[in-house]
């Protein structure tokens, strides 16, 4: 049986009028139901001191978590509450959530589009002066509070020939332009307000009317018309709305006597328009919030013309005033709410599924993904490449074309066939990443850690690289997705504060909305288990390498927010790797040569040597070049990874390059034997050393940047030992 808790900000449930409704229709829908505060949860105990209806009477008793919470509550109430809430929200659906005051509403809608067209043109007056300039437009103005509801504090304000006519319900005066400055000086000091052009909706004896249009979710998920009413203001007023005097009628009669044959077609109109903007405000709420909604009140109107307009958008609307619809009201709630308690992963699903939609519509239905990080752009971008690939035209840099200069090219080279660009944006100092987008702006961004590359050209402080980095974020669409690695620690210096788009995370270690688990090596490439949709699928990549699970699991991570399927997914990782990447070559004798040749810097030379000793079956042999732009750093990474290879017993060391000897005197301080330590400036000589060292069963790893063009003593090593 589901059990639903009732979250109010007051603690006596006699004084919250529908929570005696809520209870009684729970029981006859079968359901356990109990009322509570924030400060009556328990998270040590996981318990709640909550009431419950026991034969007319609300008792006090500790309670279990409920399956589901209803928040009926006032937001602004419940603020004071909040660490407590978003505990409850991480652990518990609940059943809705707020969809703003009436600027936010319309700032919503007007983004997205779809339904600007019925907005009345609406202003957030800050200054007395933005009032004039809006009635020099439009000569009668609605002058209403941001926050108001019921119909309280709004004025209709019209310019008179000398003058000007304030009317507040029934109430008329006219002020001079003097006594208005005042009147408005003194509301925009007490509570913030918007200004809307006054379109009327008048029956045909001049009574001012609109519709209340109250739209739920039902116990399928799907939403229903609770009901549609007119709402008509007395005579002299021009306020329709209940609490302000106004009454209401049954539909379709008020229908007929005001529009006649007109009658049907209108209701089918208003029906069709509620559930449609009601679905609209729904999907908006996935996208921005991975949340849902589930009760929202429209107000419209028709203008002379017969144009419908929207008045107003209220999220959790009162019961309607008549008609014994208060238990219709309450049965949909409590249904929904059995709903999401036993579907709440397939919410989740169709929340990932309608943000992949969105996503791929943006941007003249293209999403533009750019990657940066001190180590796996390259591999990434590769991975999410080949992803897209599957079922779209996409266009992808070359590998290793990551500066400005390149993305100047790659504009140039987009055309309309291309359904998805991928990017690389590479920097070595502050300032290439603001560049780069604005050469190209993202509206997808993935930065894949915060390492010591380059760390030299920035001081040698890691929050300088991690500033620079943050220039993706900045100058990415900021309505955009943006995805990072949980599991990095330097990543927490990124400047994420004031974006204001979706950010997933990935890991392995760390909790992450993309997470890898049952991480294995296999021949040639990694396995792991990630879970998307709701289905835990097993995948295998190509490369080697715990380091490039994480960069898998960012394609996977942008493939599933635009709509991929598991098995897309799961096909487009098995992909082409990019060369000298952990590249195997396969020589005579059993002797294998592992390529990583193409960056070097200590993070990356970790990683290569957990690869080395995962696929040694004989001796290990790490033949390690020069990192460059360590900076001041270097004494010390050195110091660092020479004390690494020791402890991952590794059984050569070889290295190459300028003070390069210093991870050899490291290694030998922490326990690697002089004799297995070699040092080489000169290339041919190391050549000449390494063809008299590599035996039968040798795995090898050369490991440096390109700039060190290790890469030719991999290929001395393929040609002498060529199976």
């Amino acid at each position: 049986m589901t059990t639903i808790g009732m979250l109010h900000h007051r603690k006596n449930p006699d004084t919250v009028l529908k929570s005696y409704a809520f209870a009684a229709v729970a029981k006859a829908e079968g359901l356990d139901f109990f009322y509570f505060t924030p400060r009556a949860v328990n998270f040590t105990t996981r318990t709640i001191q909550a009431k419950v209806l026991e034969n007319g009477v609300w008792q006090e008793k500790n309670v279990s978590f409920p399956d589901v919470i209803y928040n009926a509550g006032s937001p602004e109430k419940l603020a004071i509450s909040r660490n407590i809430i978003k505990q409850l929200r991480s652990e518990i659906p609940f059943t809705t959530n707020s969809i703003g005051n009436k600027l936010n509403i319309t700032k919503r809608l007007i983004e997205a589009k779809e339904f600007a067209n019925y907005l009345i043109p609406t202003t957030n007056i800050k200054r007395v002066k933005q009032f004039y300039e809006q009635i020099q437009m439009y000569k009668k103005l609605v002058f209403k509070p941001v926050e108001g509801r019921k119909g309280k504090g709004i004025y209709f304000i019209s310019k008179l020939v000398n003058g000007y006519e304030v009317q507040k319900d029934s109430t008329r005066q006219t002020l001079s332009k003097a006594q208005l400055d005042s009147f408005l000086q003194q509301q925009l000091t007490e509570e913030s307000f918007i200004v809307q052009p006054y379109i009327q909706s008048t029956m045909k004896n001049g009574q001012v009317f609109d519709f209340r249009i109250h739209v739920q979710k039902n116990g399928e998920g799907q939403w229903v018309i609770t009901t549609v009413y007119p709402r008509v203001a007395p005579h002299g007023s021009i306020i329709p709305n209940i609490n302000n005097g106004g009454f209401t009628n049954y539909l379709e009669p008020f229908l007929q006597l005001e529009f006649k044959e007109e009658a049907f077609n209108i209701k089918r109109m208003l029906e069709h328009f509620g559930l449609s903007l009601a679905r609209h405000l729904d999907e908006i709420q996935m996208i921005k919030f991975d949340e849902v909604i589930d009760e929202i009140g429209i107000d419209v109107g028709l203008d002379e013309n017969g144009k419908l307009w929207i008045y107003e958008v209220n999220w959790r609307p009162g019961c309607p005033p008549a008609f014994y619809l208060e238990l219709d009201v309450v049965k949909h709630t409590l249904q929904y709410a059995n709903y999401l308690a036993q579907h709440s992963a397939e919410v989740k699903a169709q929340i990932e599924q309608v943000k992949g939609r969105a996503l791929a519509v943006k941007a003249n239905d293209r999403p533009i993904i750019a990657i940066t990080g001190s180590a796996g752009k390259t591999t990434t971008k590769a991975f999410i490449a080949s992803i897209l690939s599957k079922k779209w035209t996409i266009f992808e840099s070359k590998d290793y074309w990551n500066t400005t200069e390149h993305t100047k090219k790659h504009k140039e080279l987009i055309d309309d066939s291309h359904k998805a660009v991928v990017l690389e944006y590479g920097m070595a100092y502050p300032g290439v990443i603001k560049n780069h987008c604005s050469i190209i702006q993202p509206n997808i961004s993935v930065v894949t850690n915060i390492g010591l590359a380059h760390v030299g050209n920035f001081d040698g402080d890691i929050k300088g690289v991690a500033k620079a980095k943050s220039e993706l974020i900045q100058g990415m669409d900021q309505q955009g997705y943006l995805i990072l690695n949980s599991d990095d620690a330097n990543s927490k210096w990124l400047l994420t504060n004031q974006f204001k788009g979706t950010i997933k995370t990935v890991g392995i270690h760390q909790k992450a909305d993309y997470m890898a688990s049952h991480v294995r090596y296999q021949q040639e490439g990694m396995a792991f288990n990630v879970k998307l949709r709701n289905q835990e699928i097993s995948v295998y990549i190509p490369i080697l390498g715990e380091h490039h699970v994480y960069n898998a699991l960012c394609a996977v991570a942008v493939a599933d927010q635009l709509g991929f399927s598991p098995e897309e997914i799961k096909a487009g990782l098995v992909f082409k790797k990019p060369p000298r990447r952990l590249t195997l070559y396969h020589c005579r004798d059993d002797i294998l040569l592992i390529d990583d040749t193409v960056h070097s810097h200590p993070q990356g030379v970790r990683a290569a040597l957990d690869v080395l000793c995962e696929v040694g079956k004989g001796r290990k042999i790490a033949l390690i070049g020069q990192m460059r732009e360590l900076g001041d750093l270097r004494e010390e990474e050195y110091r660092k990874l020479g004390a690494y290879i020791a402890a991952k017993k590794i059984d050569q060391l070889v290295t190459y390059g300028f003070r390069t000897e210093e991870i050899g005197d490291a290694a030998q301080r922490n326990g690697l034997a002089r004799a297995n330590i070699q040092h080489f400036i000169n290339k041919e000589a190391l050549h000449t050393f390494l063809k008299g060292l590599v035996k039968k069963g040798d795995t090898i790893l050369i490991k440096g940047a390109s700039k060190t063009n290790m890469f030719e003593t991999v290929q001395f090593l393929d040609r002498q030992f060529k199976a």
